[in-house]
């Protein structure tokens, strides 16, 4: 670290051009909120780990975009909109200035994007893997948090987006062999797709109003929505024809029927996965529409307490390892 600047001038040149006026430039040694009148404040925190989350090597711009986005992600799916966040930064041995440069240049787009200001946090020197961890704050209004553990029978369970892409483009980069058969621009939309989140916080709203119980799917399709039935002391029913897919995803399973098990509980999607009472149901499409975000019914919630089935060609499927883990 000799000749390398300390964590005050790393935080002057790189972060406080990011910070809101809540977070008084990151001159102090905390930032200040204070949520709507009649609103309550949402938060989250998710970490991400070199070769947990992401592989060495990738862009620092894509590992900022993930960074924030996943946490953003979790606050739509419980109907809040960003209000900003807290960084903690733990930097390997090996970091450099310009690392550091496109890192956050990458973290400044995406709270942009996401209408998510920086707010404060803190930048460390780390043995081991690259880490970083994000606390994310929403808000909305008082009362109207939409939990995962409310959906009933009768209810249908809708997706944002489309499943199952990231989870190909992580397999596409760790054994690229199988996608021969795929075009230059579909591998690129999977490798995408797994490095850059699209959280639909444009549709937290909508979420707020018609949406029932929810949660965004992060490790998987298949395991988030065992989650969610689990809580919720419920299951479902889902029409695998139904579940979105990318052009890309569809030309993938049509050469190997095989990989629709990794589609339906691959992770790192972080679509919206929610139930809504049918009579929410036009409403909640027409307000999809206008933030031009896709939403797709792919079964519904049924009594009982075994895990979830997937009907898929005249056949039953039920997935007992449903998810991607952390550990």
């Amino acid at each position: 670290m000799s000749g390398r600047p300390g964590e005050d001038s790393l935080i002057a040149r790189f972060f406080a051009p990011l910070a809101a006026e809540g977070g008084h430039g990151l001159k102090d040694d905390a930032a200040s909120m204070s949520p709507t009148p009649g609103h309550d404040l949402v938060l989250t925190t998710d970490a991400v780990v070199e070769s947990v989350h992401f592989l060495p090597g990738d862009a620092p711009g894509s590992v900022a975009r993930k960074a924030l986005g996943v946490n953003v992600s979790d606050l739509a799916a419980k109907g809040a909109d960003p209000k900003g966040f807290l960084l903690s930064l733990a930097l390997p041995d090996d970091w450099t200035e310009a690392w550091l440069e496109d890192f956050a240049a990458g973290l400044g787009e995406a709270a942009r994007d996401f209408s998510c200001p920086l707010l404060g946090g803190d930048t460390v020197k780390a043995r081991g893997a690259l880490t970083l961890s994000v606390t994310a704050i929403g808000e909305l209004p008082a009362g109207t948090m939409v939990r995962r553990t409310a959906a009933q029978a009768g209810d249908v369970i809708c997706v944002t987006g489309t499943v199952g892409d990231a989870a190909l483009g992580l397999k596409l980069r760790s054994q690229p062999g199988w996608a021969a058969g795929l075009s230059p621009e579909e591998r690129e939309f999977l490798a995408d797709r797994y490095l850059h989140p699209r959280p639909r916080h444009l549709l937290a709203p909508a979420v707020r109003r018609f949406a029932r119980a929810s949660m965004d799917v992060s490790d998987g399709l298949a395991g988030d929505l065992a989650k969610m039935m689990r809580v919720s002391g419920v299951s479902a029913v889902v029409e695998a024809e139904l579940v979105p897919l990318s052009p890309a995803v569809r030309r993938a399973v049509e050469q190997d029927p095989d990989l629709l098990d990794r589609v339906m509980t691959g992770g790192d999607d972080y679509e919206i996965l929610c139930t809504v009472p049918e009579k929410n149901l036009d409403s909640f499409r027409k307000e999809a529409d206008s933030v031009g975000i896709g939403l797709s019914v792919i079964g519904r919630v049924v009594s009982g307490a075994t895990l979830p089935v997937f009907r898929v060609s005249g056949s039953e499927r039920r997935y007992d390892v449903g998810s991607f883990s952390h550990f």
